[in-house]
């Protein structure tokens, strides 16, 4: 199988960060309420064809057993892979054996043109060493060619295979979805239409804060949830990199391992807002729901403090980054400053949310102790 030197660039990484959560949420924001037309989808089959196709995940799809056709080819490919990295590795061995016995045999070839004892049966070693060095070597290159020639024909099959399957994919839904005939559901339906009217007139500044606050909150959570579906494309194209085509990456691990302590950084409002921190809260737990408040108000200020020092310190890591355009030390050298702004947006966003928590907080309390 061919190498691949693909290396995701910096700007389509951060590309796909900022702008693939965003297509995402307008994708399924469209088709919330909305219920299922087919049976199957022609768009899902192609990606899955596209994604997924060499093992057979789209005939899979259309509920055809002759996906099945596809997985001996591809185990055959992975076989043969694992064949040719064995013999790689057998020609890497005799290549130093053959170096370590050349150079006992001029050793050897010198003690003999001093006549020293023993010389000769040194140089029949070396020899013998030598000859069973080259032919490991010979064998090993003979394996790596049948298996690489192996791959190559079975990987031919497979495109063969999915070039028909890609002008038939129309025929099949078609033919999937008429066997099915999901019947058609009526749009959706307006629930407590006239709620919206009655609450208008019970908000006040503070609740629209609050509200405006929260939003923020679930609107950066859900944005960056998003970020673990393009974990789940990178983290494949890894595998299929490795162990299909004997090329792994320089850069997926890193490129996920920071995006999900951003995700981490950033969600921290979204989790306070779902009270999903982890604390213990043996005795809290047992309280009212006004005395929880009360409390919650009284260590707010530790929250803050908290807060706001991880404002401050990721401001400085920021600042200091971008000034001299910070880099990772790997091959990749992504930059460094985008990952610490997240320092500072995940504490102010994290500030907000404690705010609006002090509103609702106060608002409870306000309405009597309870004991």
């Amino acid at each position: 199988m061919p190498d691949l030197n693909f290396v995701l660039p910096h700007w389509l990484y951060w590309a796909g960060v900022v702008l693939f959560p965003v297509i995402a949420m307008i994708l399924v924001r469209r088709q919330r309420g909305l219920q299922p037309r087919a049976a199957v989808s022609m768009p899902l089959a192609y990606m899955l064809w596209l994604t997924g196709g060499f093992v057979g995940l789209h005939r899979f799809y259309l509920r055809s057993w002759l996906g099945f056709v596809y997985l001996p080819l591809f185990v055959g490919i992975l076989y043969s892979n694992a064949d040719g990295r064995e013999a790689r590795e057998v020609r890497s061995f005799a290549d130093s054996a053959v170096m370590i016995a050349e150079f006992d045999l001029e050793r050897a070839q010198k003690a003999l043109d001093e006549g020293k004892d023993g010389a000769q049966a040194q140089s029949e070693a070396a020899h013998a060493v030598l000859e069973v060095a080259h032919d490991r070597a010979i064998v090993a290159d003979d394996t790596m060619v049948r298996a690489a020639r192996t791959a190559q024909y079975l990987a031919v099959g497979i495109a063969f295979l999915l070039l028909v399957d890609a002008a038939l994919l129309p025929k099949l839904t078609r033919a999937q979805n008429q066997r099915e005939r999901t019947p058609l559901h009526p749009g959706k339906v307006e629930l407590n239409a006239g709620s919206a009217s009655d609450t208008q007139s019970l908000r006040t500044p503070l609740t629209c804060t609050v509200d405006w606050i929260e939003r923020v909150s679930r609107f950066s959570g859900e944005y960056v949830a998003y970020w673990s579906v393009i974990a789940v494309f990178v983290y494949y194209y890894e595998v299929v990199a490795r162990y299909v085509f004997n090329s792994p990456t320089n850069w997926a691990h890193e490129a996920m391992f920071l995006m999900f302590g951003m995700q981490y950084l950033i969600s921290g409002a979204y989790a306070y807002l779902t009270d999903s921190h982890v604390r213990v809260d043996v005795f809290y737990a047992r309280l009212s729901p006004r005395a929880k408040a009360m409390i919650d108000l009284l260590t707010s200020v530790f929250f803050f403090i908290f807060a706001g020092t991880i404002l401050g310190t990721g401001y400085i890591f920021f600042n200091d980054s971008f000034g001299v355009l910070e880099v990772s030390f790997t091959e990749w050298a992504i930059q460094y400053w985008p990952v610490k702004i997240t320092i500072g947006l995940g504490a102010v966003l994290l500030l907000l949310q404690g705010f609006s928590k002090v509103i609702k907080d106060m608002q409870t309390v306000a309405h009597g102790w309870i004991t």
